[in-house]
């Protein structure tokens, strides 16, 4: 265990001022707190906020964020109380112990309702103070050192959460050597057997070509010096999973892989940079395409650096990575490393883009606007989708007609720039030119292309666009959209209602005096109101009452009978279903007709009402994209008994008396047929098809007819009118 001494040493070593005050206190309090408490591994518990602590050192951030370290657990496990911690050691390191104890509590893999919300407050939690989210992923990295301790079932709980949320932060904040050793030890937990695999196949490689990396390592370390350039050049082999996800991604096999060895190429400035890379390609040929300039064009956790691959000796495909030190700290630490650097003299030019203070880097504005997306996602599963979305996609990065930079997820396409620019752009958006070419919405946006929106003030993003949009931004706007214009419809339909009940009474509509009466009604404004009328959740008697109209039963008999629906040839038919306004306009589909029994929906025609429609019918397909616009819908199983229609086809054979069978099927069966139609089958002269418009009481009474209309000779087949 590592002594009090020892730790205040490590703290002051690469920050001279630390509070030393502060970190003896937080120790003591810390060790006399947790007692004699142990661990799963039956180690002293004190150890666990001691190593998380020593991590923190490792990424050199200051004394509060130490003490928080060693005091994380104790409100959470000991009689510490938050009260107590503020009195000891300050409001700034009890809030930072508060937000650490509160995501302790939060389960990250539970059904995704609740994995929801709790990552909602996870993120809550870290976007207060960035220390948080690094105190939480020094603890959660000790906790998975150690994770053999810990009983199978809760380790792979545990691989898990850690794989799905707290590796992508840490990769999304910047602090790659966290995010490596995190996915490294939950891929061994989650699939022993790939992890192993891998691990054998790389032990073997390395020991066929362990030496041609030393070799490489030092011819190139010699080219550059020869050149003027002092550098630092370490080879190394990809970590287990990197290569494993590299395998999925790319659908490879293990002996596909040809770039397994990289190598860093650390260096003192930018322009050293550069002129390295001219070295390097110089030495060892180019592989076409596969060039990336990170240091012009940064990742948005900060990342710098560039990107090459090479044919090195014995016909091996090597990466090169070549960076300064200062981007080679922020590329390893992250948001981490910002305090540490931001005042280094030669900071302006090595970390020439990185000029903000740490709390508002890149990497934590990214954290800062995730948060600020909660409010666009009504439901957890859009937050989550969001989230993950944003956690997980690589980034491809494009440009405006100006020249501003937009970094959009891989796969991204014309939608999700748009939006990426401003919500008012994508909701407008109605084409797009890419690179000076007109192209497809949907089109894949590629690295460096330029992206001219076209816009329309009269446009209104279709619920179709949903499915083509990757981001979770654009996803969001446009289901927020969509919300919007569904309202707007109900409103109008709404309106209408309130409109024709008014005529009915005598009377117009007047915008002022349904204004007046909204307050009473319980909504905020005209358009709520209306919208709720026209979904059939608000009464218009109940609003024709807040007007102060005075409505005798009689009146009020008359206003509550429904509104007719037609029949396809036009007679009038009441129909009785739950989950609209009595008042609104109902149609049934002429294409396939409706009967009690049958589960039903309603489409929303706006300014014709609703037309219902079994839930079997083709003609839904064409609304699967505007759900704003299905009302579902019931059989008020109450209502007195009359026809409905239904269509069938019949399938007869050509000969006397088939038609007449038919006839007396339904007839004897006490049916109706409303609208008959006979069709000749094409190279089939024996048969004829009957398109039939029944008039029957419910399902069962249909079924019947069918029955026994399938039991007479001459009908081959009787199938329902799916459209």
């Amino acid at each position: 265990m590592m002594r009090q001494y020892e730790l205040v040493e490590r703290v002051t070593k690469y920050d001279p001022d630390a509070d030393e005050d502060l970190l003896n206190r937080a120790y003591v309090y810390a060790m006399k707190a947790h007692g004699n408490q142990t661990r799963a591994s039956g180690e002293a518990y004190f150890n666990h906020p001691l190593e998380v602590a020593a991590i923190l050192t490792e990424m050199k951030l200051d004394s509060a964020t130490i003490a928080a370290a060693l005091l994380h657990d104790t409100v959470e496990d000991t009689e510490a109380t938050h009260q107590e911690i503020e009195e000891k050691f300050g409001k700034e390191i009890a809030a930072l112990v508060d937000g650490l104890t509160k995501i302790a509590k939060l389960d990250l893999v539970t059904k995704e309702a609740a994995q929801a919300e709790n990552l909602r407050k996870l993120l809550l939690a870290m976007s207060k103070d960035v220390r948080v989210l690094l105190v939480k992923l020094a603890d959660r990295l000790h906790n998975m050192r150690t994770l053999e301790h810990v009983k199978p079932d809760k380790r792979v709980r545990i691989a898990q959460e850690t794989m799905d949320i707290y590796a992508p932060l840490a990769g999304r904040m910047g602090m790659q050597a966290v995010r490596d050793e995190l996915e490294d030890i939950a891929f061994q937990v989650l699939n022993p057997d790939g992890n192993k695999i891998i691990n054998d196949r790389l032990a073997k490689l390395h020991a066929e070509s362990g030496g041609i990396l030393k070799s490489i390592e030092a011819e190139l370390t010699q080219k550059l010096a020869e050149n003027g350039i002092k550098a630092e050049v370490t080879g190394r082999e990809k970590r287990s999973y990197s290569i494993f996800r590299k395998m999925e991604r790319k659908l490879l096999s293990l002996g596909q892989l040809s770039d397994i060895f990289g190598f860093r190429v650390i260096v003192g400035t930018v322009d050293q940079c550069y002129r390295a890379l001219g070295i390097i390609h110089r030495t060892y040929r180019a592989v076409p395409g596969r060039f990336k300039d990170y240091i012009s064009t940064p990742k948005q956790n900060d990342y710098r650096s560039i990107h090459t691959t090479v044919i090195g000796p014995h016909h091996m495909r090597v990466e090169m990575q070549i960076r300064t030190r200062l981007m080679h700290e922020i590329a390893e630490r992250g948001v981490a490393a910002h305090a540490i650097y931001k005042d280094a003299p030669d900071a302006k030019e090595a970390l020439d883009g990185f000029r903000a203070p740490a709390a508002e880097s890149n990497a934590y504005r990214w954290l800062r606007h995730l948060v600020e997306m909660l409010q666009e996602g009504e439901s957890p599963r859009e937050f989550l989708e969001h989230t993950k979305l944003e956690l997980f996609h690589d980034q491809v990065f494009c440009f405006t007609p100006k020249g501003k930079l937009i970094a959009l997820p891989k796969g991204a396409t014309p939608i999700d720039f748009a939006y990426a620019v401003h919500t008012s752009v994508g909701d407008s958006c109605v084409g797009a030119k890419v690179n000076g070419n007109h192209a497809p919405l949907v089109t894949e946006l590629q690295n460096g292309d330029e992206v001219d929106i076209i816009r329309s003030e009269a446009q209104t993003p279709p619920a179709a666009w949903e499915g083509l949009a990757v981001t979770g931004k654009a996803r969001a706007a446009i289901r927020k959209a969509t919300r919007a214009a569904a309202r707007k419809q109900f409103a109008g339909l709404g309106r209408e209602i309130i409109e024709k009940m008014l005529a009915k009474l005598g009377k117009t509509y007047v915008e002022k005096e349904v204004t007046t009466a909204i307050p009473r009604l319980g909504h905020k404004n005209t358009d709520d109101a209306l919208a709720a009328i026209g979904k059939g959740e608000l009464s218009a008697i109940d609003v024709m009452k807040a007007m102060g109209l005075t409505i005798d039963d009689t009146k009020l008999k008359e206003l509550r009978r429904r509104t007719p629906a037609r029949k396809a040839d036009g007679d009038e038919l009441s129909i009785p279903v739950r989950g609209v306004s009595r008042t609104t306009a109902l149609r049934i589909s002429p294409d396939t007709g409706a009967v009690p029994g049958e589960r039903i929906v309603g489409i929303l025609m706006p300014g014709a009402g609703i037309t219902i429609y079994p839930i079997f019918a083709k003609a839904l397909e064409q609304f699967d994209n505007q759900p704003e616009r299905w009302v579902d819908l019931a059989w008020d199983t109450g209502a007195e008994e009359q026809r409905y229609p239904a269509r069938i086809k019949v399938s007869i054979l050509n000969e006397v008396g088939s038609l007449a069978q038919v006839a007396q099927v339904i007839s004897d069966q006490g049916g109706n047929i409303d609208a008959l139609q006979m069709v000749a089958r094409e190279g089939a002269r024996d048969f004829f098809d009957l398109d039939i418009m029944l008039e029957v009481h419910d399902l069962k009474h249909l079924n019947e007819i069918m029955a026994g209309l399938k039991s007479r000779s001459a009908v081959s087949d009787v199938t329902r009118k799916t459209g």
